[in-house]
């Protein structure tokens, strides 16, 4: 079945993109990511407040997936510290990972891969000004959740706090829990695989790469459900945007260049011929219809390869 693509999203860069000045731009954004989420923390209230209201429409719905897998994470090392690892490390290095291969094999797609990435990321940061979530490791005991981040810190480099390393917990917003952008990374990830990988085990990753988030960062404590889907939500609205988004990238840029582009300057070309109200100058004539001046009617010079100038004397007829 062919692919669709998506209107806007595939056309071919004007100019070919380079990694000196791709990889900058993706540092830029991150960094306006990570500093937005730290800096956006919200009123912990507020936040445990959200958490429980997730709870409850999870129960309305009978959607209860998070207590069962905490349990089993709890309960089974051999599953929770892989999980652990899963969480803490592999959205640092899949999604770039993909980014690299996508530029690098692909191309004609990567700016818009790119784009939507970023797009959605920002929805994203969004989400966490206007929502902040308590995760449910952070909610109290009686709500029956485990932290396995810190149940199962001995294994790992991380500490209590979230993903953070030892003694770093306080570099990041454990707030930031809606929407999840562990699982909107890894499905932009799987999408990427599945579209552009072209064997089998590329579109198998593809698949299970997304899945296997989702039930990590349930069984881990680190997100709801509602979370996870709000993470696929984001990306497919980062996805609808990312024709405008580019467009007015593009608009932009022509406005800057056109904007600070010198324009050359006209040349005074007089070996050239100047077409003028019908009259055709021929190289070494001054003057429009001289040829006709110099000679009546009927006096045309002929035109021989041998004529030295005006003061060479004309062939006898």
């Amino acid at each position: 079945m062919p692919h669709t693509e998506t209107p806007g999203t595939e056309a071919v860069p004007k100019t070919r993109l380079r990694w000196w000045t791709e990889l900058p731009l993706i540092v830029l954004v991150y960094a306006c990511y990570s500093a937005g989420r730290l800096l956006v923390r919200g009123d912990v209230s507020d936040a445990v407040d959200h958490g429980l209201a997730i709870l409850r429409i999870e129960k309305v719905l009978h959607l209860n997936a998070e207590h069962p897998l905490n349990r089993v994470f709890t309960r089974e090392p051999w599953l929770g510290v892989p999980a652990d690892f899963w969480y803490a490390s592999l959205h640092y290095v899949v999604t770039p990972a993909v980014l690299v291969w996508i530029f690098r094999s692909r191309t004609v797609r990567y700016r818009a891969a790119r784009t939507w990435l970023m797009t959605s990321t920002f929805i994203g940061l969004i989400g966490f000004t206007l929502l902040p979530t308590c995760p449910p490791r952070l909610l109290d005991a009686s709500h029956g959740f485990v932290d396995t981040m810190a149940y199962y810190s001995s294994y790992g480099w991380w500490g209590g706090e979230a993903s953070a390393p030892r003694g770093l917990g306080g570099m990041t917003n454990q707030y930031a829990a809606m929407p999840s952008l562990h699982v909107g990374w890894a499905l932009w990830c799987g999408v990427m695989l599945w579209r552009h990988g072209g064997t089998r085990a590329a579109k198998a990753a593809g698949v299970l790469y997304p899945l296997v988030t989702t039930i990590v960062v349930m069984g881990t404590a680190n997100h709801y459900f509602l979370d996870a889907v709000a993470g696929a939500a984001v990306m497919g609205a980062g996805l609808l945007l990312t024709p405008y988004v580019m467009r007015s990238a593009d608009r932009a840029r022509a406005g800057l260049t056109g904007r600070f582009t010198p324009v050359a300057p006209v040349s005074d070309d007089t070996g050239s011929s100047i077409v003028s109200g019908g009259c055709q100058t021929s190289a070494g004539e001054r003057i429009p219809r001289q040829r006709d001046q110099r000679f009546g009617a009927g006096a045309e010079p002929d035109a021989s390869p041998t004529d030295a100038g005006d003061g060479a004397p004309a062939p006898a007829r």
